[in-house]
C-alpha cells in the first residue's frame, strides 16, 4: 500500500488523486474509470468523480491501494 499525503489541505478531489498518483493518464480517463466503477473507496465502490478524499481514507484502484493521510 502507498501513501499520499495532503500537505495540509483539507481534501483532494478522488478524479485528481487518480491523476496525480499516476494511475491514469489525463483527467478524462480518470473520470470515466470511475463512472464505470473502477474506483473503490474505503471498501465501497465510487462513483462520484469530485468525490472528497480526505485523511484516513483508503482507496483501491486497478489493485493499487492508497492510503491518504
Amino acid at each position: 500500500m502507498t501513501e499520499f499525503k495532503l500537505d495540509g489541505k483539507e481534501f483532494i478531489e478522488l478524479n485528481k488523486l487518480i491523476k496525480i498518483c499516476g494511475f491514469t493518464g489525463t483527467g478524462g480517463e480518470a473520470k470515466l474509470a470511475i463512472a464505470n466503477g473502477e474506483a473503490i473507496l474505503n471498501g465501497e465502490v465510487e462513483t462520484q468523480r469530485r468525490k472528497k478524499i480526505r485523511s484516513g481514507d483508503e482507496l483501491e484502484f486497478r489493485e493499487v491501494k492508497v492510503k491518504v493521510s
